[in-house]
């Protein structure tokens, strides 16, 4: 039950940071350029779960599931999605959600990918899911303008998911001791 509130809770950070987000007006004249606040939440979900980890593989042990997704990116998964589909009705349109998902499901690949190696930083990895969430968005606007044109904007995406990615991993690898010892209370 509490760790259902926390997730709740969590899940209104999200919302917060993700109306924060279209309130600033970050852009450098290239369309889809945005700092990524809400991807902090899942950053900190993803390495929040570390703590369980060992006691997650040992409880599922055997399953499917167990061997797939630990508790900690199980629920970095669904608050991501849950903030993606709600913060698309308040604060967007449909079609924003469509390349917020895609984005979202790339980066929680590469960020899933980039924890389970045990080779990047926690920094590393939000780079990782900075740079994966624009590449993502970026196939879904070349599906829907049925161009390759859009490719042009690889390089500002690439130098944008690195810069904020590297950010909000700073300023995950700073908050996650204090979200560890909350949970422990």
């Amino acid at each position: 039950m509490r760790r259902t509130a926390e997730l709740g809770l969590m899940l209104a950070l999200a919302l917060i940071l993700s109306y924060v987000e279209s309130l600033i007006p970050f852009s450098f004249g290239i369309p889809g350029i945005k700092l990524g606040l809400p991807n902090l939440i899942v950053l900190l979900l993803l390495y929040d779960g570390i703590r369980d980890y060992a006691a997650d593989v040992e409880q599922y042990a055997g399953t499917r599931a167990g061997k797939f997704l630990t508790k900690g990116e199980r629920e970095a998964l669904l608050v991501n999605g849950l903030r993606i589909v709600l913060s698309g009705f308040l604060f967007s349109n449909l079609y924003a959600i469509l390349y917020a998902l895609a984005g979202a499901v790339f980066s929680f690949a590469a960020m899933y990918v980039g924890r389970r190696t045990n080779r990047f930083s926690m920094v590393g990895v939000s780079v990782l899911g900075g740079v994966f969430h624009n590449i993502g968005q970026l196939l879904v606007a070349m599906a829907v303008v049925e161009t390759f044109a859009v490719a042009y904007y690889v390089p500002f995406l690439l130098v944008a998911g690195t810069v904020t990615g590297a950010l909000l991993g700073v300023v995950g690898r700073e908050l996650l001791p204090y979200l560890s010892r909350m949970g422990r209370k």
